[in-house]
């Protein structure tokens, strides 16, 4: 039980920042007003959908650290450019996700040596 809903609760957090980047990544470049234009939606509604379907999100910490690949080859490319644009900005617009990321990335970097 303890182990769902710590599962549950990595998979919620994880859609939730994708979700914030994506808005991020729509709004500044101007491709809605208020909600997410319709190519923003549908990598949205995919990027959801890999994460409920994930299966090594109990050990995994970011999609870019994992070993299989579970995106199409085009909307891989689509959050990539999402995630460069937005990475950057997150510090300014969600300064504590942002921090906690960079925590875990340096943690994984030195699981990894």
């Amino acid at each position: 039980m303890i182990r769902s809903k710590y599962i549950d609760s990595k998979k919620e957090t994880e859609k939730k920042v994708i979700e914030l980047m994506i808005r991020l990544y729509c709004k500044g470049n101007k491709h809605s007003k208020d909600a997410l234009c319709p190519d923003c939606q549908a990598l949205l509604d995919y990027s959801l959908k890999r994460v409920d379907n994930c299966p090594f999100i109990e050990t995994k910490t970011f999609c870019q650290n994992c070993k299989v690949h579970c995106y199409k080859s085009d909307m891989r490319e689509q959050i990539r450019i999402v995630m460069r644009y937005s990475g950057p900005k997150m510090i300014f617009h969600h300064p504590i996700i942002a921090i906690k990321h960079l925590i875990e990335s340096k943690r994984e970097k030195n699981n990894i040596r």
